[in-house]
């Protein structure tokens, strides 16, 4: 896990040196085990590569990057894991390939070498690497299928500049940037973050998931040309027994968690209580043994209404392990203050006060010296977890002309009392257009137009189709957005085993009867860990997070400080994203409807202060 940076420049450009310093100390925090650059002529085009080292493998300075092959015939600088390097490393000693260290890395360079472009469909691991080629004088960038590990880019008089966070892009350039209109719009009127290539900052994307990106570097018309290497299977195998599925998901998620635990540094897991972390945390203690230690960690609010702390005290016990509980402090007054450090982590804003949460508990696996730490996200969007899918489901069934297989998948809900107790009519209106025709429209001049909003719902889509577009669009990309950053603002690397892409083209296309059941979510998947998880665990019916008392703080306990910054000078007035008056009106018409009803939701008030939390500082950065 590291930070990586690379400028491509026509001609030579003393500058370049300079740029690379800068953009591999901006990311430092990535990578504190050692850093190095990189420049070169190649063909028509000066060449820099930057990269700051967090070790994980081969904790020797063999590992440092840019790692060259033996003949010096290529290079890479590389950021992210190759859960199976291993086995790709004794397919590619039978090829005749002599190693020099214990690295992925040196796995990655040569089988790139070898098997060429194709090369990343036999790997499995998150990833964002430049490899460039001397002999064919080409560069070739790629991100994992799921965008894991971030890589972005930039056009910059005459450059191409690309890095892991954008704040590095922002230092080497030294210029300023307009707003993207699409993507604050779609953060404001639909809760979306990463729902599009384009960054916040106009002029500044992400390589797309899934894809290789090459430039031939022989010609001084710098062209990048992306290509898909993946994408989600629709159909699933039809010959396979209930039984069989069961079991071969077992078996799969077992060793996407086994595959995961290879590292040369502690690996720890964080533990909700829910059905997904713990899944996770019981295969650990059954591949590592009855003696091993976990390393727990989870996160307690001194609110009881909000603690897990008995979900994760049972599981604790049914592991035989102890937990490092991390309390998060109820002060509404300094979550406040923390978020602008976290949407600096972010380059971007956030959506809620539990990715604060996140960025507290990855400080202290920092204290506690756990380098790498398993997470649970992603399960719900392939299980469908999510409140939102019984609705889809519910929806395809009526289409599809099934009414009585609706009202009996419904009925089963209600009679179990699971996802339907927990409806909330703000969040439902994501989802249902016609719901926010009641909402006090706040959007300013730049977003008058509407073109920036996406389908959010169902559609003309099989209920596969849509939990596609959440891990393509509307969820996923946030989510492990926000893992990384937080994480690596700490030097701490976040693996999701949910995210494996064996068990992602196992589940997405499994029949909805599978994963919405007898009033269950994620039923296939409850009865495959069942037998590991004490059943209050595995068949437990609430779904939480990383909760806190937010919408509480936000009609009360931080009531004066939103006040006096929505009187104050507001830069998302000033830039015609916000109408001021129209968004005080939202907000007093909030903290006047009874808490957890009413069709204001508690994104609808957060977004626009995070979003004036992340103009604010990048103030120096942004153009109006």
């Amino acid at each position: 896990m590291c930070g990586i940076a690379a400028i491509i420049a026509t001609g030579v450009d003393e500058s370049l040196v300079h740029q690379l310093y800068a953009m591999s100390g901006t990311q430092k925090h990535r990578g504190p085990d050692g850093d190095a650059i990189w420049t070169g002529q190649v063909g028509a085009n000066c060449v820099g590569l930057a990269h700051v080292r967090l070790a994980i493998l081969d904790l020797t300075d063999s590992g440092k990057q840019p790692m060259f092959l033996p003949d010096h015939s290529a290079a890479i600088i590389f950021n992210g894991e190759i859960y199976n390097y291993r086995e790709l490393r004794v397919e590619l000693e039978r090829e005749g390939i002599e190693f020099r260290t214990r690295t992925d890395t040196e796995v990655l360079a040569w089988s790139l070498r070898v098997w060429g472009e194709q090369a990343v469909t036999k790997l499995n691991g998150m990833w964002a690497f430049v490899w460039l080629d001397f002999r064919t004088g080409r560069l070739l960038l790629s991100r994992d299928r799921f965008g894991i590990k971030p890589l972005y880019l930039c056009h910059d008089r005459g450059k191409l500049l690309f890095a892991s966070e954008i704040k590095s892009i922002l230092a080497a350039t030294g210029r300023q940037f307009g707003v993207n209109g699409a993507a604050a719009g779609r953060f404001l009127d639909q809760s979306l973050l990463d729902a599009q290539p384009e960054t916040f900052f106009a002029g500044i994307e992400a390589i797309p998931a899934g894809t290789n990106a090459s430039i031939d570097l022989s010609s001084s018309d710098i062209h990048m040309e992306i290509r898909p290497y993946w994408n989600p299977p629709l159909a699933e195998a039809s010959d396979v027994s209930e039984r069989e599925r069961i079991e071969l998901l077992r078996e799969t998620f077992i060793d996407a968690v086994g595959i995961r635990l290879r590292s040369d540094v502690p690996v720890g897991v964080l533990l909700s209580g829910g059905l997904d972390s713990s899944s996770i945390a019981a295969v650990m203690r059954r591949l590592l043994g009855p003696q091993a230690d976990l390393r727990l960690l989870s996160a307690i609010s001194d609110d009881a209404r909000f603690s897990e702390r008995p979900f994760v005290e049972l599981m604790a016990r049914h592991l035989g392990s102890r937990v490092n509980f991390v309390r998060l402090d109820a002060r509404a007054e300094k979550w406040f203050e923390l978020l602008a450090d976290v949407v600096y982590a972010n380059d971007e804003p956030v959506g809620n006060f539990s990715t604060v949460a996140h960025y507290l508990l990855m400080q202290e696996a920092r204290r506690l010296g756990v380098t790498v730490i398993l997470s649970g996200q992603g399960a719900d969007e392939l299980l469908c977890g999510y409140r939102k899918f019984l609705g889809f489901r519910i929806h395809e069934l009526f289409r599809l002309g099934q009414p009585l297989s609706a009202v009996a998948l419904l009925t089963s809900f209600v009679v179990n009392r699971t996802i339907v107790t927990q409806f909330e009519l703000s969040e439902a209106k994501r989802y249902i257009p016609v719901l926010r025709n009641r909402e006090i429209d706040i959007r300013g001049p730049k977003l008058k137009a509407d073109d920036y909003r996406v389908e959010g719902g169902l559609g003309n889509l099989s209920l596969s189709e849509r939990q596609t577009e959440d891990v393509r669009r509307f969820s996923i990309p946030a989510l492990v957005h926000y893992e990384d950053r937080c994480s690596m603002a700490s030097a701490r690397e976040i693996r999701l085993p949910f995210l494996d892409f064996r068990l992602v083209e196992m589940l997405l296309p499994l029949d909805a009867g599978l994963k919405l059941r007898r009033g269950w979510t994620k039923w296939i998947f409850r009865k495959a860990i069942e037998p590991m998880l004490p059943a209050e665990i595995a068949w437990r019916k609430d779904k939480q997070s990383f909760l806190n008392p937010q919408s509480q703080w936000l009609r009360n306990e931080l009531r004066p400080t939103i006040t006096k910054m929505l009187d104050s000078d507001l830069h998302i007035a000033d830039a015609g994203l916000v109408n001021r008056a129209a968004l005080s009106r939202r907000y007093e018409a909030y903290c006047r409807q009874p808490a957890g009803r009413g069709v204001i939701g508690f994104k609808d008030v957060f977004n626009p202060l995070s979003l004036e939390v992340w103009m604010r500082r990048f103030e120096k950065h942004l153009t109006v």
